[in-house]
């Protein structure tokens, strides 16, 4: 028979009957099972052994289960959650072992040894429901841009998304991300985004204009900081890339030049990602015009750069299967673009061991706290609140570690994504009932951490009887809460400073990467 009432409403139902039950007489007893059977849907051989068990007069007290991963837990994983730039868990999971003796090793985090083993054994799925809470505050959803296509297109030839197969690092795609906030008219920033297919290494670049002259420049001076000697370019059909200079650039320097379908997004896949997950989720879609914002966002890409390459890792697709109209896909572990390059055998040991070492030099907290502060400046500049160009600042990274257990409350941190939240009320409409005794009750905790809220209240009430009612218990409970979340950032966070950052700038040697020829 389909049960017709909650499990919980049958046990009350158990332990008003039972006692009743094993008292009555033979046919009492069977209208009491009848009845009794009628309303839970229980076999009647099943309810007369539940009826007649000596616990089933006793409360059935569903005990909750002890929580694995404490608050101290959770505010260590918001922080590390904030410290990189909010990546979603499965790609948090695999960067917790080289973020955390990363801000360890430039004294920004401290860690109990039972937080550390936990953290770092938290599954990613785990790591996702941890972070739901901090998560919820930031709702949104991306807008996309689109090109054009110029007739000169014919000359170069066509590369789609099932071409690339498995290229060696200097294969890249390029796209220009324009930030004109919405409106094509008058002059604004753009942003030159070349990704590598092998590795996923990201390069941005800040073009005051959208002219093909400073593409090809752009090209030229990345070809010798990147890791790796570049190859071949993949563009879609814009003007600013199919055209007579790119084209003519391409084939002095014997880079291999192919474009995309018109309006086949998917055939640059990999960049059109990057321009999501980089370009706009750092500078947003505010317009941005002018030198002084061109420069700002120059030195947002110079420290994203590095954050991006060394502490963002990604996901890249293994394979992809398709069964009629079902696609499945399987994605590689997640990887940062330096530790592909590491692994890759067509990456020479020289430029190996650079590598390793600049990311030893690399903190991942000032690098944030510096993308954090040109995202400040550009969203300033794009209101208009200020004119001039961004000068450099001395970091106070102690300070801005511990604001990334709590900036999650604030909701959207980056300014240049989102406007600015109202300010929230932190004033209380009704006086702190607890306030006088507060004092006694965190006496209590200090001796006693585990004592709950609620035997704090009754302990209140048997001192004085009329001084709290039963219905100021979740009022208690906000303080308690507090309480416990203060002491567990006194756990986490260290007071050690922090040293400067050695930025090496990475560049390939004289054999890798091949000077333009001269006209």
């Amino acid at each position: 028979m389909e049960k017709k009432i909650s499990a919980s409403t049958r046990d009350e139902l158990v332990r008003a009957i039972a006692e009743r039950y094993a008292s009555a007489a033979r046919a009492e007893k069977l209208s009491i099972l009848d009845e009794f059977v009628a309303i839970t849907g229980y076999h009647r051989k099943h309810a007369i052994r539940i009826l007649n068990s000596t616990n089933a007069a006793a409360a059935q007290v569903t005990r909750p289960r002890i929580p694995m991963y404490d608050e101290a837990v959770r505010v260590a994983l918001v922080t590390l959650w904030e410290a990189s730039d909010r990546v979603c868990g499965k790609r948090l999971k695999p960067l917790l072992s080289v973020l955390v003796p990363a801000l360890e090793r430039h004294g920004h985090l401290q860690l109990d040894d039972v937080v550390r083993t936990k953290l770092l054994g938290a599954s990613a799925a785990t790591i996702d429901r941890l972070l739901a809470g901090p998560r919820a505050a930031t709702p949104g959803k991306r807008r996309q841009v689109r090109g054009a296509t110029p007739s000169i297109r014919r000359s170069v030839p066509v590369r789609t998304f099932g071409d690339w197969k498995d290229p060696p690092p200097g294969f890249l795609e390029i796209d220009l991300v324009s930030h004109g906030g919405g409106t094509v008219e008058g002059g604004f920033v753009h942003t030159l985004t070349l990704t590598d297919i092998a590795s996923g290494w990201t390069e941005c670049v800040a073009l005051l204009v959208r002219d093909s002259a400073l593409v090809v420049e752009a090209l030229a001076r990345l070809r010798t900081s990147m890791p790796f000697p570049l190859q071949g370019i993949d563009s879609d059909n814009g003007s600013e890339f199919i055209n007579e200079a790119l084209i003519a650039y391409c084939k002095e320097t014997n880079v291999e030049f192919t474009r995309s379908r018109p309006y086949r997004k998917n055939d640059q896949a990999w960049v059109e990602q990057k321009n999501g997950s980089v370009v706009r989720r750092l500078v947003g879609y505010r317009r941005i015009e002018g030198l002084a914002a061109a420069d700002a966002l120059s030195r947002l890409y110079a420290a994203s750069r590095l954050f991006v390459n060394f502490f963002q890792p990604s996901f890249k697709l293994a394979d992809k299967t398709r069964v009629g109209a079902h696609v499945s896909k399987r994605y590689h572990a997640p990887e940062t673009p330096c530790a592909r390059l590491l692994k890759l055998d067509a990456v020479t040991d020289a430029m190996k061991e650079r590598l390793r070492a600049v990311a030893v030099t690399l903190d991942p907290l000032r690098l944030l706290d510096e993308i954090r502060a040109m995202q400040h400046h550009l969203a300033q500049l794009a209101l208009g609140t200020i004119v001039h160009t961004a000068q450099p600042r001395d970091a106070n990274l102690e300070l801005f570690m511990k604001s990334l257990a709590t900036i999650w409350r604030e909701g959207e941190v980056r300014p240049t994504h989102r406007k600015e939240p109202k300010p929230r009320r932190d004033w209380r409409t009704r006086a702190d009932p607890f306030e006088n005794a507060w004092p006694r009750i965190v006496a209590w905790l200090e001796a006693e951490p585990d004592r709950t809220a609620k035997e704090l209240l009754v302990r209140l009430q048997a001192e004085g009887p009329d001084a709290f009612a039963d219905g100021q218990l979740r009022s208690l409970q906000r303080k308690v809460k507090d309480w416990r979340a203060a002491a567990a950032r006194r756990l986490v966070f260290s007071v050690t400073g922090a040293p400067d950052l050695v930025a090496d700038h990475l560049s390939p040697s004289a054999t890798q990467a091949e000077k333009p020829k001269k006209p």
